[in-house]
């Protein structure tokens, strides 16, 4: 199954509705929330983790994720970010821990774009099975304390007429 990417229908990065929120993609309005999740993560509580049990960084971030860190002087704060977007999208699809594996959401900066959201596996199944057709994504952190917010927008079917 092909990941599903943050700004637009999986397999058509890009694609984009119009600035109020609505369009027309590939046969299909888009506009409608499917869903919306916000998360928060203490940076220095993912420090300790992380200090304690290096291992669980590759359980919990994607490669990609692991390689855009690697160059910074501290990549606490920017881990810290990347795993409450993965909460946060758990919260947009109304699931709950475990409902997919946590390298199954990951966020890639591809300059000079806004970060993208990338779902693969059971998280994809889920995103397909609500009809999400888009991703849109905030980051935001300080050293204290890194904050997400996700929101799904769903595809509706174009009604003839």
């Amino acid at each position: 199954m092909r990941p599903v990417v943050g700004s637009g229908i999986a397999g058509q990065p890009g694609a984009q509705g119009t600035e109020a929120g609505g369009g027309v993609v590939a046969g299909t309005l888009v506009g409608a929330i499917a869903g919306v999740g916000l998360d928060a993560v203490a940076v220095e509580r993912l420090r300790a983790l992380l200090a304690r049990r290096p291992a669980v960084a590759d359980r919990l971030f994607h490669p990609v994720e692991l390689a855009y860190v690697a160059r910074q002087r501290d990549p606490v704060p920017s881990l810290a970010v990347r795993f409450a977007a993965k909460e946060a999208a758990m919260k947009a699809l109304g699931v709950g821990l475990g409902a997919f594996g946590f390298q199954e959401v990951w966020v890639e900066r591809v300059a000079p774009g806004p970060p993208a959201l990338h779902l693969a596996g059971r998280a994809a199944e889920l995103a397909a099975h609500r009809r999400v057709a888009q991703w849109h994504l905030s980051l935001s952190h300080t050293a204290e304390l890194a904050l997400d917010l996700v929101v799904a927008e769903r595809s509706v079917p174009e009604v003839a007429g």
